[in-house]
Order: C-alpha cells, then structure tokens, then sequence
C-alpha cells in the first residue's frame, strides 16, 4: 500500500482513515466528558469548576467569617464545649485547612444499614502547625484524609485548602499539596531517587531546583547516604520505603501535608528518624497526620484531635488534653481466665470502688487507677502487671472510645 492507493476507490483506504480520523475525535470528547462529568466510586467530578469557579471564591469568604456562628445541632455529648471553642478562635487566625460541616454517608446494599463514616466535622488547621488525628479503627481518620485529597466526594458540607474548595477546585489544590497514604505506592522497578524525580517534575520542578530539592528530600529521611537513593524499590526494607513515601509527600514544598499513619511498620530507631524529618517539615507548612500511636502525636503534633464514632469528641495541644483527660493512672494485670479473673476484679474494687476497668480480654484486664499490687502475686496467680502513667492523649481517647 502506498500514499498513491488512497485516490484509487475500489481499495476502500481513503473511507477506512476517515472514519478513523472521526473516531479519534470522537473517543477524544468522550473521554473529555467521562473525566469532566462522568461519575465515578471515587474522586470528585471536575464539571463544577466550569461552573462555580467564581461562585466559590465569595463562598469561601463567606464562610471564614460565619463558619463557626452556624447552628450546631448535635447533643451536648456529641459536639463537646472545647471543640466548639477551639474552632471559634483558630478560625479568628491564618489557617491552611477548615472543614465546613463535612460529612460521608456509605450507603448500604443487600438490605444492609447505612455508614456515618464522619458526622459533620467542622475544624480549622493553622500553618506552621503538626495536627494530630487520633482514634480507634473505623473512626473516620482516613475517610477524612480521602475527603481532603479528592480521593472520596463528601456527602455534604466542603473543606477549603489554601482559600480553595475541595468540591470546585481539587485540580488546583493538587498543585499544592502532598500526601503520604497509608499503604506505600511505589514502583519496584524505579529507584528512590527516581520517584522523587518522577513527583518533582509533577510538582513543576526542573534543572537545579530540583535536583536540591531531591536531594534535601533524601537527607532528611536518611536514604541519601551509602548509595540507597540510586537502588531500586524492589531491594528496600519496609521501613525504607515507608520514609520515601514521607520523602514523596514533602517534596515540591507543599503548603499542606497528609500524612496517614506515617510510621506504620517501623522499628524504634527508623521511626525516631522519621518524627525528626517530619518535624522539621513542619515549620511553614500545614501537617495533618493520622495515627494510632499516642507517643508520636505527643511527639510531633501543636494539637491533638480525638475522633470516634465520626465525631470531634475532643481537641487540643497535649497539655490542655492531659490537664482535662489525664492524671490519672492505669493497672493492668494479667492472669489466669475464668475465676482468676473475677477475684482479681473483686480485689481491685475493694481497693477503690470507683477504679473502672477500660479493657478486658483474653486475661488481660485495665483498670484506672491503681495502688500497689505485689502482694497479690502469690496469693492470685498473677502471671504479670504493671502500672503506667497515662499520655497526654490516652485518657481523652479512653472518652472518645466510651462514646462509640
């Protein structure tokens, strides 16, 4: 076949190539649509920007002035008196994040009730500042994460990132964030260096800059040295991976940071490098991170924020939390089950009746408060105990929990 064949009719090309010329543009609408108006399980339809665009900016203005003075309708146990008033003053302040009465709904199949994964979550999250997300599993902390990133639509409600609507404008807060998910998403092929290059130049970093930036990156999670930026993915221990996720979250200078459960996975030492890194990232950034770990909000977090159930149940710096939450002591003592395990119940009640237990399984039992138990060793088949002075945090989790 040559360029000549097209003028000779009978052979068929020249309709052949313009129906497939129509097609291309054809599929190329159709996919300009489906990515603009389709809807999707996940993300947020980019249609709105066409639409409110302009609408948006005077909304967000709006509400950075009367967010907090709407009609908080949740009972006095469900919206707590500090929440309320944490977010009435950090919203007086420059903030990077606020949640405007955010909410999500699964909806249930096969007969199956309905999900209140968050509960209209209204909070402010100033610059410069670490926030720390707290609470049991199935809280809501990495719903709210996916809400943040575009990655799940709210039900209801909105947040605004840097003045910028998650509902209109996720394709220009994606310019400016960065995001450490829970599980790594790496490729075992590339190299540590090479997925930092990769996101940089997503991040519209080039030439020099970038190359500082990759390199400042690497350093402050410990992968530069010895030549373990340079091997690839595949040959990286977990922990290693974990912070070249954290690496990728932090480079391109975002103004607002997510970080889900960061230092899952990691031995003692890795994670210490780790806090350190992400505490000194935090100096003219937004850092929200989620976790279970009670020692690493107290470690990198300004504020604590206790969730449960889909709901704020408390909020503060880790003084404040320990002040009105903690102070308090906790027993926990192992034994034998079956009848050990009542009479020890029955000898700590003797001791003081209001000590309450917090945790019973398999043996183990948590009581708060707590005096001295040496004496009962012998007598009650104690296998092992010990006692421990609440952190900052536990005791308001201990709240929150009690809620559910």
């Amino acid at each position: 076949m040559k360029w000549v064949d097209l003028n000779d009719p009978k052979n068929g090309m020249r309709s052949v190539l313009t129906i497939m010329v129509l097609e291309w543009f054809l599929f190329l609408l159709l996919a300009f649509y489906l990515d603009h108006f389709g809807s999707f399980k996940n993300g947020i339809r980019k249609a709105a920007v066409l639409f409110h665009s302009r609408i948006d900016k005077n909304r967000f203005q709006a509400t950075q002035q009367t967010i907090q003075l709407q009609e908080f309708k949740a009972s006095a146990d469900n919206e707590k008196t500090d929440v309320i008033k944490e977010i009435l003053q950090e919203s007086k302040n420059s903030y990077s994040v606020i949640c405007d009465n955010l909410k999500k709904v699964y909806h249930g199949k096969d007969g199956n009730a309905k999900k209140i994964a968050v509960r209209g979550l209204s909070l402010s999250m100033p610059r410069g500042q670490c926030f720390g997300v707290l609470g049991p599993n199935g809280a809501g902390k990495t719903t709210l994460i996916n809400m943040l990133t575009g990655f799940t639509k709210p039900t209801s409600g909105t947040a605004y990132i840097e003045g910028m609507d998650i509902q209109f404008e996720m394709n220009k807060i994606y310019a400016g964030i960065g995001v450490c998910p829970q599980h790594d998403l790496l490729w075992e092929t590339l190299t540590g260096r090479e997925h930092l290059l990769f996101y940089g130049r997503l991040k519209s970093l080039q030439g020099a800059p970038l190359s500082q930036a990759i390199e400042k990156s690497l350093k402050n999670v410990r992968l530069f040295a010895g030549g373990i930026a340079d091997k690839l993915v595949s040959k990286y221990s977990g922990g290693m991976k974990r912070r070249l996720s954290v690496a990728i979250s932090l480079i391109g200078d975002p103004k607002v940071v997510y970080m889900d459960e960061p230092s899952s996975g990691l031995d003692p030492a890795s994670r210490k490098d780790l806090w350190n890194a992400v505490k000194s990232a935090k100096q003219d950034r937004a850092i929200i991170l989620t976790t279970h770990s009670m020692e690493e909000a107290e470690f990198l977090c300004d504020r604590i924020g206790i969730i449960a159930n889909g709901s704020l149940q408390c909020i503060g710096n880790s003084k404040e939390l320990k002040a009105k939450y903690g102070g308090s002591y906790v027993l926990t003592v192992t034994t034998a089950t079956g009848e050990a395990e009542e009479e020890m119940r029955r000898l700590v009640q003797s001791i003081s009746p209001t000590m309450n237990i917090v945790y019973h399984i398999s043996g183990t039992q948590k009581f708060e408060m707590a005096k001295p138990m040496e004496h009962a060793k012998r007598r009650m088949n104690v296998l092992a105990w010990g006692l421990a002075d609440t952190t900052n945090a536990g005791g308001c989790l201990h709240q929150s929990c009690q809620g559910e």
